[in-house]
């Protein structure tokens, strides 16, 4: 009997049975469907997690200025101007694998156009800050060293400012905005970076000297304490922790603290945090995707119970194939054949609801759909292993019967 004969009577035995056999394809659609979906989406929210670290910039540590404690109460991270513009410069000087360090000061402004005005996040930086970030400019360019020297009044402007103020797409550099009623020329138009995972429009910023910061914003009247925090670039993700390391080693020596004494400044490792975050994603994509797996193979076991079901209602069309000729490995072949069909259909099926579900949830969650061609190979590869080990069984009983007793059989 050669196989093709066997599939043809594999398919018609269980298109005999229509609503058995969907019933008993269920449990392989959903296992194959889930992991599938379970995969897309976990993959999808990696690149997320990966995307929004990369808004920030490549291979980020930020130094925060430490706390302040007043009458027993101690104030939180950044409650005290604890650095200062000669620890920037020693950072930049010093740490040999610091490839940008810049200055960040940020508040809440509102700005005044020609034609409205927008509340919206007002950051004094240095130039280096947009190596930091990877930040490029769609029209214009970023201010000089020489302005921020001279604490010129000249800004860059992200899309969002852009758009609640002109409408979108619009060149405004030359056109000048104002801050607390003093004018800045913008000079500049960033290019568009979009979301942090907690839903900050990274866009709604207005970036300026961190001189001017100082002298028209901020009102400090101090010269040596550097407001807000310091961005620092590394060479490469491997630097960044070597890079923490020498810049909590530098800033307790400049600050002359004795081992027993706190840090009065915190050092936060981005790589690290964005590492972990894909460690976690990568943890519950696997959790998922075993759930996903164990549906399949209970799956399995519906097919290998109605495959016995099949066996023991077809016992003297068995017993007639014998009699005619059929040999034992021809009755295991047609049974597991009538198995690999169902799980393999089954799969088909599943792959096809599996990528439908990854696309809604991705839509749902606003993620990237990032199906995996290994991953739906390997559920197909796996639910045709699952049809061929659950179907094994009920197969060798059916090739193993004696065929006057199954001809007697009622």
């Amino acid at each position: 009997m050669i196989f093709w004969e066997t599939l043809r009577l594999a398919l018609r035995a269980l298109v005999r049975n229509k609503m058995r056999s969907f019933l008993t394809m269920l449990g392989v659609i959903i296992g194959v469907a889930a992991v599938i979906a379970m995969v897309a989406i976990g993959e999808g929210a990696q690149k997320r997690v990966e995307e929004a670290f990369a808004s920030l910039g490549s291979n980020v540590v930020i130094v925060l200025p430490g706390s302040v404690t007043t009458s027993g109460a101690r104030g939180g991270s950044s409650s005290a101007w604890t650095l200062s513009w000669e620890d920037l410069d020693a950072i930049r000087n010093e740490v040999p694998e610091v490839r940008a360090a810049s200055p960040q000061a940020r508040s809440t402004q509102q700005v005044m156009g020609e034609s409205g005005n927008w509340g919206t996040s007002v950051f004094g930086v240095s130039p280096e800050y947009f190596e930091v970030r990877n930040w490029t400019m769609q029209y214009g360019r970023v201010f000089t060293h020489a302005e921020m020297e001279a604490g010129a009044k000249v800004a860059v402007v992200g899309q969002t400012v852009v758009e609640k103020l002109y409408g979108a797409g619009v060149d405004i550099t030359g056109t000048t905005l104002r801050i607390r009623n003093v004018p800045f020329e913008i000079v500049g138009v960033m290019s568009r970076k979009g979301q942090s995972a907690m839903g900050q429009d990274y866009d709604d910023a207005l970036i300026i000297p961190a001189t001017t910061y100082v002298q028209r914003v901020s009102g400090s009247t101090s010269r040596k304490a550097l407001p807000g925090n310091i961005m620092v670039g590394a060479t490469s993700q491997e630097a960044t922790t070597r890079v923490e390391r020498q810049i909590k080693a530098l800033l307790r020596d400049r600050h002359r603290l004795i081992p027993s004494q706190e840090d009065d400044f915190f050092v936060r490792n981005l790589s690290e945090m964005a590492s972990a975050q894909q460690e976690g994603t990568k943890t519950m994509t696997a959790l998922l995707a075993a759930v996903a797996l164990v549906s399949l193979l209970i799956g399995g076991i519906g097919i290998m119970n109605i495959m016995l079901v099949s066996v023991t209602e077809r016992t003297r069309e068995i017993g007639i194939r014998m009699a005619v000729g059929g040999k034992p490995h021809h009755i295991l072949s047609q049974f597991l054949v009538e198995s690999l069909t169902l799980s393999s259909l089954g799969g088909l099926v599943g792959v096809v609801l599996g990528v439908v579900a990854a696309d809604q949830l991705s839509t749902s969650f606003g993620w990237p759909l990032l199906l995996r061609l290994d991953v739906i190979l390997l559920a197909l590869a796996f639910s045709a292993l699952v049809g061929v080990v659950f179907g094994m069984y009920p197969a060798r009983k059916a090739s193993r019967m004696d065929p006057i007793e199954a001809l007697r059989f009622e």
